[in-house]
């Protein structure tokens, strides 16, 4: 059925509503507190029009929120200059990352454990997962391709660990400026 400019406005409209209204019920109450008919309560829709947005459910909103939240840490990451220094831009990225994850708890979790249709590291990973992970290996640079996705994997997955160990209370807030620098250090060696 054809819509009009006004109809596709207004749909999309209620599609970023109904994720937003699952972001913030996640960071609220927790993942298992976002139901279909919570959030089609707290849109102020029926059950059969939120699947008429999102057909596989609460599945296919989680996915979608995972690659909102990228969108945003793309955002956070991007912050530096692309041509800055090195030395400056990387400290600033890790700590946006690092902000980020402690900032929106309930996303970060969706983004790194939640099973989600989303694809990583392969043909099918969508373009907003792919420039974030570019970001991460211009950050890190490398001797070639392979050594500058070997370098943003190890980031990323030490940037993962921090923030997880920083949520449950592992680490001591109080080292955070010096844990950042020395986590840039690493990767500025070459």
């Amino acid at each position: 059925m054809a819509r009009t400019a006004q109809e596709a406005e207004r749909f999309r409209d209620r599609e970023a509503r109904i994720v937003e209204t699952a972001r913030d019920i996640a960071e609220q109450d927790g993942w298992p507190a976002v139901t279909v008919r919570r959030l089609s309560d707290a849109v102020g829709v029926s059950q059969p029009i939120l699947y008429r947005h999102f057909p596989a459910g609460r599945d296919e909103i989680v996915a979608r929120v995972v690659i909102q939240g990228y969108a945003d840490l793309a955002d956070v990451m991007r912050s530096p200059a692309v041509d800055d220094d090195p030395a400056e831009a990387l400290p600033r990225l890790i700590s946006g990352y690092l902000r980020f994850a402690q900032a929106h708890p309930a996303v970060y979790e969706a983004m790194s454990t939640a099973r989600t249709s989303v694809a990583f590291a392969s043909t099918d990973t969508p373009a907003t997962l792919r420039e974030g992970f570019a970001l991460l290996e211009r950050a890190v640079g490398g001797a070639d391709e392979r050594d500058r996705a070997l370098r943003a994997e190890l980031l990323w997955s030490l940037l993962h660990g921090a923030s997880q160990f920083a949520a449950a209370d592992r680490l001591d807030p109080a080292l955070d400026d010096v844990r950042e620098s020395a986590i840039a250090g690493l990767f500025l060696r070459r």
